[in-house]
């Protein structure tokens, strides 16, 4: 779709009703859904977090989805696809400009080129402690991406054609540090699958752009 095009209906999503962990469970990995009916997880003293999805044109000014492929490292997010976006500092003055802060960061995105369409649902991460909130926000005029070299393996440019594509939507097993072969839905973009509190989040976007694309 062309960006244009994809601005000005993605701007009538700001007056509808999110839709929530409804959204969120369709793509929760089995075992977090059986925690949830058991109402096992429970927040512990979580620490806060926020992330960017962030829209922008091509050069053919055709509509993408940033995502970013993490480094390996000693954690439980090590080398999986995610949103820019990290942790509430103690300098940030509203988790909104944590979002913008770590998208800055991480991929080098100044605030003011982003216009924030709304905030969505926000999410608990259980393995890693983090309560994130998810802010959708447009780049109408692209700036060249700054990768963060110790945290940004590296850029995953969504088409919007792609993630709004349902056969994208597939279910497999995986094993992770706390759960072995567990059945988890998940979106394949760009070759990576994408999948856990991500792809939740994304569930929730494409959902509300399911109602005016």
């Amino acid at each position: 779709m062309n960006f244009d095009d994809f601005a000005l209906r993605s701007s009538k999503i700001k007056n509808l009703p999110l839709p929530g962990s409804a959204s969120h469970y369709k793509m929760a990995p089995s075992i977090r859904l059986k925690e949830l009916e058991a109402g096992e997880i429970k927040k512990q003293n979580a620490r806060k977090a926020a992330v960017l999805a962030l829209f922008y044109p091509d050069q053919r000014s055709l509509t993408h989805l940033l995502l970013i492929l993490r480094k390996t490292y000693e954690g439980v997010h090590s080398n999986q696809i995610g949103f820019p976006g990290g942790k509430t500092e103690k300098e940030d003055t509203d988790i909104l400009h944590t979002a913008l802060r770590e998208t800055y960061e991480e991929v080098g995105v100044p605030p003011e080129k982003v216009s924030i369409i709304k905030s969505l649902s926000e999410i608990y991460i259980p393995p890693s402690n983090f309560e994130v909130k998810p802010f959708m926000g447009l780049m109408s005029n692209p700036c060249p991406f700054i990768l963060q070299e110790s945290e940004v393996e590296a850029l995953v440019e969504v088409p919007l054609i792609d993630f709004m594509d349902d056969s994208k939507v597939f279910t497999q097993k995986l094993s992770t540090s706390y759960a072995k072969n567990m059945d988890v839905p998940a979106f394949k973009l760009n070759g990576y699958t994408v999948w856990g509190a991500t792809a939740m989040m994304l569930n929730e976007i494409k959902e509300l752009l399911r109602q005016v694309l």
